[in-house]
């Protein structure tokens, strides 16, 4: 169990709009809001990487670029070149979505190789990798064995789902990620996660980062709350 402020748990949060209809003045939208609640990053896709980065330089407030979202079924060579240009554009975290195709084939020498050139750009350029999962489309033994990939490769984070398959983050799942790929890598829980009892639940499960378009609902309801027990910070 830890103890955290209201700042704290705004820095969870991963202030997200992915969607392909999005405009230039929802860009503009999400970077304020991120800025006035000092969300921890935006989660755009990678080619809002330059207008974003603009909107919240000097902010404190990361832009994290989507690769090969939301389907990965692109080659390594396409991803890595994205990662770059993004990061090139402004972008200082990376959320990259696997290859479902290969992992299903048992293919584990294509994701390790896909995982190690993302996350060594990453290093290369000094910023935060996370690996997308997809889970809803996955067994418990294929997340255990990209969890194990991941402890070998050790990018920053993996992360349960983009928001767009056919289920989101659950807590069994983070639960599972983290036990099996141990402390040194973090979990991102995403998709699904609308209220202040999951986004709780989902730390206290062992998410160390939350991918959520309802950040502004959640971080309001908790001020709420923590106002009405006229209390600080809470414990998880």
């Amino acid at each position: 169990m830890a103890t955290y402020t209201l700042e704290q748990l705004a820095k969870f949060i991963d202030h997200t709009n992915l969607k392909a209809d999005a405009t230039h003045e929802d860009m503009v939208k999400l970077c304020d809001e991120a800025n006035r609640y000092q969300f921890k990053m935006v989660a755009i896709n990678s080619g809002q990487s330059n207008r974003c980065s603009q909107l919240l330089s000097g902010t404190g407030v990361d832009i994290g670029a989507a690769i090969g979202f939301p389907l990965g079924q692109t080659s390594i060579a396409s991803k890595v070149f994205e990662t770059e240009e993004a990061i090139q554009s402004g972008a200082t975290e990376i959320d990259y979505m696997i290859n479902i195709t290969e992992l299903k084939a048992k293919n584990y020498a294509f994701m390790e190789e896909e995982m190690a050139q993302i996350v060594a750009v990453c290093r290369k350029h000094n910023i935060c990798s996370k690996v997308i999962f997809e889970n809803c489309y996955l067994t418990k033994e294929e997340i255990i064995k990209m969890s194990e990939i991941a402890k070998k490769v050790k990018p920053d984070f993996i992360k349960t789902s983009t928001g767009f398959g056919t289920g989101g983050a659950t807590f069994e799942d983070v639960q599972l990620m983290k036990q099996t790929a141990g402390d040194e890598i973090k979990v991102k829980a995403a998709g699904g996660i609308r209220d202040v009892d999951t986004f709780l639940k989902m730390i206290a499960s062992g998410a160390e980062r939350i991918g959520t378009s309802s950040g502004i609902l959640i971080i309001e309801e908790l001020k709420s709350n923590f106002a009405k027990q006229g209390i600080t910070e809470i414990d998880i």
